[in-house]
């Protein structure tokens, strides 16, 4: 009874041995996705997102042949900017830690129905599940639990799928977003890319932002 009770130790230490070693904690990297916007019969491609990751640090370009918006966020301090480039006007809107979570409360507090079901995605091993917002509105996600960013609030629509999306859409008013992982790169990031701009941009505060979205 002993030797058997010692056998299954060691099998389920192998076991959770194996699933820790098939895991990768990501602290560190850029990680490439190709978007693809669609706006009624309107689709535009080409379009990229670049999630750069290092420490409490996130910082995410979105950018596409109409321009650019950068958002950098410290996870430890709750500061946050919005960079905007179009049409030749940059502008930068500041956020506190209340504005950050107005911004994001719409995709706060996702739950993830973990469907079972599983498919390769651009070379990645992927499993399926169904994200549910607060406003009963669900969208589907293909994640691989091979990756799992050691900050879980880079991404707050994210952070509680046990693992990295690889591929999700996600609906904006009329618009469509299709996300599509297609590198990770994990040389070391650049601090400096986590800075706010000192100058160069027309700067506002996200309650002047949204005051100009309603026309006030």
């Amino acid at each position: 009874m002993k030797e058997t009770s010692k056998l299954i130790l060691t099998i389920a230490l192998t076991v959770t041995s194996f699933f820790a070693n098939a895991q990768r904690n990501i602290a560190e990297a850029s990680i490439i996705y190709d978007m693809e916007i669609q706006t009624g019969n309107n689709k535009l491609s080409g379009a990229t997102t670049t999630v750069y990751l290092k420490g409490n640090n996130s910082r995410t370009d979105m950018a596409s042949t109409l321009g650019k918006e950068i958002t950098i966020y410290n996870s430890k301090t709750n500061n946050a900017v919005i960079l905007k480039e179009f049409s030749g006007q940059k502008l930068m809107i500041t956020l506190t830690k209340d504005n950050w979570a107005a911004k994001n409360k719409m995709y706060s507090n996702v739950k993830f129905e973990l469907t079972g079901e599983s498919k390769t995605i651009a070379g990645f091993n992927t499993k399926k599940a169904i994200a549910k917002m607060a406003d009963g509105k669900t969208f589907e996600v293909y994640y691989t639990p091979e990756l799992i960013p050691a900050n879980k609030d880079y991404d707050v629509t994210f952070s509680n799928l046990p693992g990295l999306p690889v591929q999700y859409e996600i609906e904006s008013g009329k618009t469509k977003f299709k996300y599509t992982l297609t590198k990770i790169n994990y040389d070391p990031v650049q601090v400096s890319l986590f800075d706010f701009p000192a100058s160069g941009y027309r700067t506002m505060t996200y309650e002047e932002n949204q005051n100009l979205k309603k026309g006030n």
